[in-house]
């Protein structure tokens, strides 16, 4: 079983809402740094969120900061991406990513990340 498993995307209007879920293995969701980056055809992969799951800190994509909402289920090792408000420019491929080391920042940095996921579409129409 794959360390990371995403789920929860989609195709939706503009305006409409999604939630990304990650299923994680447990050694890599204990006070790790987690993150939700996406990457659309063409372009660079990019942070959208990021959470220090220990703590509880988050982070968030200047664009998407007041729409998204990233969160944990420690009950569950699952990390989820709340998307309201979705726009066009939103589509993308998403995926979760996991520092195994014990987290002090987690930062939107790909490299800081050893573990990712396969990755969840999303598209939005306008």
């Amino acid at each position: 079983v794959p360390p990371l498993v995403e789920s929860g995307g989609g195709s939706v209007q503009a305006g409409g809402s999604l939630r990304l879920s990650c299923s994680a293995d447990a050694s890599l969701f204990w006070r790790n740094c987690m993150a939700w980056f996406r990457q659309a055809p063409g372009k660079e992969r990019e942070g959208v969120a990021t959470i220090n799951i220990g703590r509880g800190v988050t982070t968030y994509l200047d664009s998407v900061k007041g729409r998204f909402t990233i969160s944990a289920d420690t009950t569950r090792n699952t990390l989820y991406l709340q998307m309201n408000s979705l726009k066009f420019e939103d589509s993308a491929m998403y995926y979760c990513a996991s520092d195994s080391h014990l987290c002090t920042r987690a930062t939107m940095d790909v490299s800081q990340y050893e573990y990712w996921g396969q990755g969840t579409q999303v598209t939005v129409s306008s």
